[in-house]
């Protein structure tokens, strides 16, 4: 399957307790299935201003945000790819574009204020697609703030690729280590809410979830994995100084 490198779709958001999920997944049944990875540590770097102008701005709310990271699935290895991923929310719609390096080149794609993918010609594409991103840096002094880190399960449906589902677990975040290759550890946010669902579509959910979604009496919410860990634990000077499990 070729890599996808832009996506337009909405995000719905609903967070849910242990009891929800278990619920949910029994009336999903085999509607949908997990994808081919299971669950998954999901990395993302999150870069911003040194004064954190990116997330505040887009926790002001407004009708256009913006953030860009770097995304791993799974501890990464030197050849494993690393995605660089802006992304941009214009009236509840997600636009997301990415271009992916061996994790190894890294700290050669991302110097100080430029960004440039040296190991492989590039598609025009995939041009286009940095020089949007240089421009993000142009515009803004980015530097690595917060490494976040969740367990995932997606699902999607065979026969609507539109469609998808997934549940976060355990999110957690590191400030001191920020180095993806040295794991997934961090420290787990205190939240009250033990799952996030994310329904990712361009038009109505299928017939059969909204129904399960009524059942439950399921409802969206506002969620931002970076803007929580911003506000709760950034901006109130905590830190986080944990130690890699043994």
């Amino acid at each position: 399957m070729a890599l996808k490198r832009v996506f337009e779709r909405r995000e719905m958001k609903y967070l849910l307790s242990m009891a929800d999920y278990l619920a949910l997944r029994r009336l999903m049944g085999s509607h949908m299935q997990e994808d081919e990875y299971g669950r998954t540590a999901i990395m993302s770097l999150y870069f911003d201003t040194p004064d954190y102008q990116m997330i505040q701005s887009s926790m002001a709310g407004g009708d256009y945000k913006e953030k860009f990271r770097l995304r791993s699935y799974g501890t990464p290895g030197p050849e494993q790819p690393i995605f660089l991923e802006l992304k941009k929310k214009i009236e509840r719609v997600v636009y997301k574009r990415r271009i992916s390096v061996p994790y190894r080149t890294i700290h050669q794609v991302i110097s100080p204020g430029q960004i440039r993918v040296m190991d492989r010609p590039l598609t025009a594409n995939e041009a286009q697609i940095q020089r949007e991103i240089q421009w993000v840096f142009d515009r803004y002094q980015l530097e690595p703030k917060v490494l976040v880190v969740y367990d995932r399960i997606a699902l999607f449906k065979a026969d609507d690729a539109e469609f998808r589902v997934t549940f976060d677990f355990d999110v957690r975040y590191r400030t001191d280590d920020m180095t993806m290759a040295d794991g997934s550890f961090g420290q787990p946010i205190t939240a009250d809410f033990d799952v996030i669902m994310e329904v990712k579509a361009m038009g109505a959910y299928p017939i059969w979830f909204s129904d399960i979604v009524n059942k439950l009496h399921l409802v969206r919410g506002r969620f931002s994995k970076y803007g929580y860990i911003y506000e709760h634990y950034i901006s109130q000077g905590e830190t986080n100084n944990v130690t890699e499990p043994v």
